[in-house]
């Protein structure tokens, strides 16, 4: 086990084991085991590993839950994942307290400076609260217990709900051959696999919070493998540029929107920092424009990766910096181990060039349920693999690109088009820094374009001059009917757009809302 830094705190891989063994004992104590789970409401700090190695350590599913939620969305994420307990930042509990489930336990962690500090929250709200109980005290209570996790089952991820409630993506506990298998894959796709006999020589920053899928895989992965990893509570494009070089790290996992702050620093900034120590740059979750990612690899050098696939199937497709130079805008080549396709309405599969829906699994790796709704698994399921909702097709050299998501897809008069190459034309305009593309109503054709823009910071743009340049790059029925300027447009965490919070005004009180 790795050694974890987070702001002036440090715990050796020993000492969080010892602690993690603890909190199981604790965690049995409370009657947690085998197929339990266990509510992890906490930011990037020393305690999230605690508390998930904890769970592993008895058998029980850790189930990250997004600190951003809502009362009522924490409420279902209790209830639907039949928590049994419940650890979470003090300054968290006030906020979703009344949607603890009576008789559930909460241990609550201190917020530390650090997170205090880069969230702007005040000191008394950072304490433990009267009559709650302190997980570190609460755990140095109890002899380390017995187990070494081999019957660990994984961690339960609920997806991010942007078409609704979230689904907890549940895996069966692993075989030792499954287990072999998905920690093989995981070290290969995160840059890991050559440091296998020196794990202590890779120092790692987890930028991301981890209860997304990725971020939570690669930091237990990495503290799991022994290396050292370095949490950062909140992401800063410069303070990672200075914590690459302070520490000398070696291996990040990031997602395209933190590329494109770093690429926005001045030159002057970008210069200051040492990043010769970067060896693998791994970066998924959400499409990255290629002006950006050439940029990257051109200031970063060929240490940029890139994978593709979901909480669902793992990962399924990875891409060199050099693989992505030959093949332009595309998501890598299949894992040996998976099954890719892309497949039309009957489920045959398409020829390269082909535009269908993707689908894919790993065999040979433990399956999985939606925790409490077996009947959403079934229906993921296509010609035996597993259908993530993006469309795609296959070069003639088997190298895969993404087009869209499926459900974003518009159909305009019986016509498909995908919002995803218009926003990729709209990243080059000159002046727009982000944009989002969706279907509207539309009385004549059912669906119409709708284009939003986010203007660069000083930079005023019309709908005529994003019409017209659009025009110049697409057929003229993929240009938007309407264009709209936002000064910032809503995202998630892993920098995917919440479209669904720019569609639903369109859409309210009809019948159909994509």
């Amino acid at each position: 086990m790795g050694e974890i830094i987070s702001g002036g705190r440090r715990i050796e891989g020993a000492a969080l084991m010892e602690r993690a063994a603890r909190a199981a004992a604790g965690l049995a104590s409370l009657g947690v085991g085998a197929g339990d789970t266990v509510a992890v409401y906490l930011r990037n700090d020393i305690p999230f590993f605690e508390a998930s190695f904890a769970a592993g350590l008895v058998g029980a599913y850790p189930t990250p839950v997004n600190w951003h939620y809502t009362e009522d969305e924490a409420r279902y994420l209790f209830e639907n994942s039949g928590a049994r307990v419940i650890v979470i930042h003090a300054d968290l509990l006030g906020p979703v307290r009344a949607a603890v489930p009576e008789g559930v336990p909460v241990l609550v962690v201190e917020t530390p400076p650090e997170i205090a500090e880069a969230y702007a929250i005040p000191p008394e709200q950072c304490a433990i609260p009267d009559g709650m109980t302190d997980w570190s005290r609460w755990l140095e209570g109890f002899a380390p217990h017995p187990g070494d996790g081999a019957g660990a089952p994984g961690t339960i991820i609920y997806t991010s709900g942007t078409t609704g409630r979230p689904k907890g993506v549940r895996r069966q506990a692993p075989s030792p051959e499954q287990m072999a298998l998905s920690a093989s894959l995981l070290a290969r796709n995160f840059g890991f696999a050559d440091y296998a006999d020196r794990p202590e020589s890779i120092v790692t920053v987890v930028a991301g919070p981890m209860y997304h899928s990725a971020p939570n895989a690669y930091g237990l992965t990495a503290a799991r493998m022994g290396a050292k990893v370095i949490l950062q509570a909140r992401f800063d494009a410069e303070a990672l540029l200075k914590l690459i070089e302070t520490e000398r790290v070696t291996h990040i996992h990031m997602v395209p929107i933190m590329f494109n702050r770093l690429i926005k620093l001045p030159e002057a900034v970008r210069a200051r920092y040492d990043l010769s120590s970067l060896r693998f740059v791994v970066h998924a979750a959400a499409p990255c424009p290629a002006p950006t990612k050439r940029a990257m690899i051109e200031w970063w050098g060929p240490v940029i990766n890139e994978y593709y696939g979901s909480t669902e199937t793992g990962a399924v497709v990875h891409c060199s910096s050099a693989e992505w130079l030959a093949h332009p805008g595309t998501v890598g080549k299949p894992f040996p181990e998976a099954d890719v396709r892309v497949i039309d309405g009957h489920g045959a599969s398409l020829p390269p060039r082909e535009i269908g829906e993707v689908v894919a699994r790993v065999p040979a790796m433990a399956d999985f349920t939606y925790h409490g709704d077996d009947a959403k698994r079934r229906e993921s399921e296509k010609v035996g693999l597993i259908a993530p909702g993006d469309i795609g097709y296959f070069d003639e050299d088997g190298f895969l690109y993404l087009c869209d998501r499926a459900k974003d897809m518009i159909i305009s008069g019986g016509v498909n088009i995908y919002p995803a190459e218009i926003e990729a034309e709209l990243h080059k305009m000159p002046g727009v820094a982000d944009c989002g593309v969706f279907g509207i109503p539309d009385d004549e054709y059912g669906e119409a374009i709708c284009a939003v823009v986010q203007p660069s910071e000083g930079v005023t743009l019309t709908e005529t001059e994003v019409k017209a340049w659009l025009r110049r790059h697409v057929a003229g029925y993929k240009v938007p009917k309407r264009v709209d300027f936002h000064a910032a447009l809503p995202r998630e965490d892993s920098g995917k757009i919440f479209k669904r919070k720019l569609r639903e005004p369109f859409w309210e009180g009809l019948d159909r809302r994509i």
